[in-house]
């Protein structure tokens, strides 16, 4: 596990500790994972953690991107899900990682002792409804994912760039961290199809290939009724 070459651990700090976010200078407004968590630099295509290692980290995603995948057993890779500044992973309901995690590109995360944030909130309330709530939204993302697999290569791709417009678009406007093969393995699909779709829905004025990571969505109610 990456984790435990880099930055040793760190205690936490006593705002936090205590289960409180924390409210003064830099750490202004900041969850507990961010506020315990040490920093990691990770070069792209670098493991984070590996299938089956223990879970004793939860991971914040500063900059950069990760993906989390499994292997199957006929050698092809399935992706679980994309994580992007703003969002934690890690999160699991045994003690050990059900998937791998790797960095999409150079990316900074934060990493906190799942045994330190669990003792934290089984003190303080504001830090238990934390771990409620990304458990909550991994959840969702689950489900989404699973309904999403079971839909036509269009819907897929479409469901695919409203969600990524969700969490990390600019008017409109995604830089995708990802390749086309990610992509791919994420949807359950061949970058084949994957291209294909995206080009027959720039080619319906949907979206807008400006590069095959930049795309700008123009008709997000056609790409909601093929979500539907």
């Amino acid at each position: 596990m990456l984790t435990h070459n880099a930055i040793p651990s760190r205690p936490a700090p006593a705002s936090v500790v205590s289960g409180r976010k924390v409210q003064s200078g830099a750490g202004c407004g900041q969850t507990a994972i961010e506020s315990m968590g040490a920093p990691m630099n990770v070069r792209r295509d670098v493991e984070i953690y590996g299938e089956n290692e223990p879970a004793e980290y939860l991971y914040h995603v500063v900059s950069g991107a990760v993906r989390t995948y499994r292997v199957l057993s006929d050698g092809r890779r399935q992706i679980g899900a994309f994580y992007v500044p703003g969002d934690t992973f890690g999160l699991e309901s045994r003690q050990f990682h059900a998937f791998s995690a790797e960095a999409v590109s150079d990316t900074k995360v934060l990493f906190v002792s799942r045994a330190a944030l669990e003792s934290a909130a089984a003190r303080d309330c504001e830090v238990a409804r934390e771990l409620r709530d990304l458990t909550w939204c991994e959840l969702q993302r689950a489900q989404n994912h699973i309904l999403a697999l079971i839909k036509t290569a269009e819907e897929r791709v479409a469901s695919f760039l409203l969600e990524m417009a969700a969490r990390v678009s600019r008017d409109g406007k995604i830089e995708l961290p990802m390749s086309r093969r990610d992509i791919a393995d994420y949807l359950g699909l061949t970058i084949e199809t994957v291209s294909r779709t995206m080009t027959h829905l720039d080619s319906a004025a949907a979206i807008e290939l400006r590069t095959s990571r930049c795309i700008v969505l123009k008709n997000q109610a056609m790409l909601r009724r093929l979500d539907a």
